[in-house]
C-alpha cells in the first residue's frame, strides 16, 4: 500500500457499493480505486497514473462505467449516511464556493429598448469625449 491509497477499514466501506462485472468480481478491484483517488488527488493526466495500478486505459474506461452508472453519486451519499449514523459528520470540512462570474449584458440575453441603447451609446460617446478633452488640458 502507497501513501493515500485506502485502508482496510476505508475499503470495507467501500467495496460493497462498487459494481461487480458482468462475470463476477473485477480482478483488483481496490487498486483500480486508488488509482482513480490518485489521479484525482494529483491533478494529473490519465497516462500518468502509476503502473502498479495497472493499464491507465483501463483505469480511465472503469472510471467512466462508474461515472455513467452513477456509482461515485451512490457511493457519496453512502458515505455520508454512514457517517451521519456514527455521528461523525463533521461541517467544518464542507466549503461552498461563492466565486460569480458575470455575463456581459448581450451574453445574458437581456433585452433593451432600442431608444435606450441609442441614449446609452450616445452617454459613452460623449463621456469618451470628456476624459480626452480632460488629458489633452493636463
Amino acid at each position: 500500500m502507497t501513501r493515500g491509497d485506502l485502508s482496510d477499514a476505508e475499503w470495507e466501506l467501500i467495496e460493497p457499493h462498487l459494481p461487480l462485472g458482468e462475470r463476477g468480481p473485477i480482478p483488483d478491484l481496490r487498486s483500480y480505486f486508488n488509482a482513480v483517488m490518485w489521479r484525482f488527488r494529483t491533478g494529473s493526466p490519465w497516462r500518468d497514473v502509476p503502473h502498479q495500478h495497472g493499464y491507465w486505459s483501463t483505469i480511465y474506461d472503469r472510471f467512466r462505467m462508474w461515472a455513467s452508472a452513477g456509482v461515485f453519486q451512490e457511493l457519496m451519499e453512502a458515505m455520508i449516511s454512514e457517517a451521519a449514523a456514527r455521528d461523525a459528520v463533521d461541517l467544518g470540512l464542507v466549503s461552498v464556493d461563492s466565486t460569480v462570474a458575470r455575463a456581459h449584458h448581450h451574453a445574458a440575453g437581456m433585452a433593451v429598448d432600442p431608444q435606450l441603447l441609442e441614449d446609452l451609446e450616445k452617454a459613452v460617446e460623449e463621456e469618451k469625449g470628456m476624459q480626452q478633452s480632460d488629458k489633452t488640458t493636463q
